[in-house]
């Protein structure tokens, strides 16, 4: 396992409660994670220079790509210079050139410069007889072609990359734990700010729990959630929902036990856009601190005779409702509690009984059917 690089704090809650927060994936979707020691690690970027230049911002890349024009304009500038340095150019003014008016250094870059960008003055030119100009000018042309075809296909990439779709999908601050149905249930929000919005989404849940031992080394656990409504529309903002029950790691899990607990609640939205058809996904986390037990949001969905009006200045805000502090598995015993067993012995016992009463009816019986 990769060594990480784990952050602690505290947070207190309304409720005096004080939980360690490390978190594993940051509130932003970004995760908390710091690789060190990764083998070849710079050739390994260099290898994928794609997705490399996908991922770096925007100013190094612009940085990069100005870099290869210049470079490239350069290269080619010293060998048109030495070209005409061979043929003769640059001492003998009445010689035949070369390459026409590139007499210096200078004449040289600018006739690279104007080749690769095909601006073309008319004054400077390759004479017929010099192969070893046309070769260098082919060679020049086609690797200006390639440039050209990769910056173009990164700034595409890099301007429909699904991070920017994915900032306008939200979730809400906070997840709550209420009474959903008869049964105890964690929800949380999530939302598209978007008019256009996308064909279909999946969500998921994650439950990441660490332990830190003296030593500094973290284990790490990882539970699914079952969520009830994982396939959605967006179109307006849904509230996920998780029913705690015996197979959820929150079943056995009191008020004072989550506010005690260390783990991060990862949760995940993967769309697809209907603009783009591009494959997004947008995803977040909640600390115990961040779940609030005996809460709901408020409603944000209005109904009226034209269209469903959405008020998203009530997306992160909860109210509190009435709810015990017990956990689930308790909530389900005191709803359903056990029936009474009948003792084994006693039950032994009886069926003695009802066998010596009919083995005593029947032998009464033969009795009076010989006397008869």
């Amino acid at each position: 396992m990769n060594s990480r690089t784990v952050y602690y704090s505290n947070v207190w809650t309304d409720d005096g409660y004080s939980s360690p927060k490390r978190r594993y994936v940051h509130k932003d979707g970004s995760c908390n994670i710091a690789f060190r020691h990764v083998p070849e690690e710079w050739l390994l970027y260099v290898t994928d220079i794609f997705t490399t230049l996908v991922e770096i911002r925007w100013r190094v890349m612009f940085l990069t790509f100005a870099l290869s024009y210049i470079l490239s304009w350069l290269f080619f500038g010293i060998l048109f210079w030495i070209i005409a340095m061979m043929h003769g150019d640059t001492k003998d003014s009445n010689n035949e050139p070369c390459i026409y008016e590139v007499r210096s250094f200078t004449s040289a870059f600018l006739f690279s410069l104007e080749t690769q960008t095909t601006i073309g003055y008319g004054s400077r030119g390759m004479s017929e007889k010099c192969m070893l100009a046309i070769i260098t000018v082919t060679i020049q042309d086609v690797i200006s072609v390639f440039i050209d075809t990769f910056v173009i296909g990164i700034v595409v990439a890099k301007m429909a990359s699904a991070r920017k779709r994915a900032q306008t999908v939200g979730f809400s601050n906070t997840a709550v734990i209420n009474r959903r149905n008869g049964h105890l249930c964690l929800s949380w929000r999530v939302g598209d700010f978007r008019r256009n919005h996308m064909v279909e989404g999946t969500t998921h849940a994650q439950l990441v729990r660490y332990t830190v031992h003296t030593t500094g080394k973290a284990d790490l656990t990882y539970h699914d959630l079952e969520i009830q409504n994982s396939h959605v529309i967006l179109a307006t903002p849904v509230t996920i929902i998780h029913q705690i029950n015996p197979s959820s790691p929150l079943y056995k899990m009191r008020l004072q036990e989550l506010r005690k607990d260390s783990f991060d609640l990862v949760v995940t939205f993967t769309y697809t856009d209907d603009c783009s058809g591009i494959l997004h996904q947008s995803r977040t986390s909640y600390t115990p601190s961040e779940i609030l037990w005996g809460h709901q949001f408020q409603e944000m969905v209005k109904v009226t005779q034209k269209s469903y009006r959405v008020d998203y200045a009530v997306f992160h805000q909860t109210v509190k409702v009435p709810l015990t502090e017990s956990s689930a598995e308790d909530y389900e015993l005191n709803k359903h509690p056990p029936s009474r067993k009948q003792d084994p012995q006693m039950g032994c016992s009886l069926a003695v009984e009802t066998e010596d009463i009919l083995g005593q009816n029947h032998t009464s019986t033969a009795t009076q059917q010989e006397k008869l």
